[in-house]
């Protein structure tokens, strides 16, 4: 497959909800297209020295909104990698600008469903979602600032990461090239 078709310097921002497939797609993405695959919280984890549990819990989501847009911003330019920034960097304006203009912003759309139960299966902490209802409140809010994104691919429980990249692919091969 020739993959010279697609955008080849613009980074491939991952976004949508937690445990939508973000950090499992990336990889296999990136690893398709001969790329670097960033994720945004193991990065912020190293800049802070501890789990972005530890962060929330000591200084709150506000200083950690923070930290991921200094982080993001130094990511942003980079060219031809793929980033995937947690479920929540979209709910600042300052990143949803840094990433549409860096680069294209992939929504992964996972049904809310499909996330909570890889939530509760993958045993990671996750502040922001103690509960279904508290995840739920979070994910109506964010569905709009994710549907800014310039591809949406339908996530279901049937398919793999592998498919998840090839449909990624075969978008980018139809997305008009932008300048800056």
């Amino acid at each position: 497959m020739k993959v010279e078709a697609l955008n080849s310097s613009a980074t491939i921002f991952l976004i949508g909800f937690m445990a939508c497939g973000k950090s499992t797609v990336g990889p296999v993405l990136a690893a398709k297209l001969d790329r670097l695959f960033i994720d945004l919280d193991l990065m912020i984890e190293g800049a802070a020295g501890c789990s972005i549990a530890e962060l929330m819990a000591r200084e709150g989501e506000e200083r950690f909104r923070h930290v991921e847009t200094q982080v993001l911003s130094e990511i942003a330019q980079s060219s031809g990698i793929v980033v995937a920034p947690g479920g929540g960097a979209i709910t600042r304006a300052e990143n949803r600008e840094l990433m549409s203009r860096h680069g294209i912003m992939v929504w992964l759309d996972a049904p809310l469903e499909l996330c909570w139960r890889r939530i509760q299966g993958d045993g990671t902490v996750r502040p922001l979602a103690p509960d279904v209802e508290t995840a739920r409140q979070r994910y109506q809010q964010r569905v709009p600032l994710y549907q800014q994104a310039m591809i949406t691919i339908s996530v279901n429980e049937s398919q793999t990461p592998d498919e998840i990249a090839e449909s990624i692919i075969e978008r980018l091969q139809v997305v008009p090239h932008h300048h800056d």
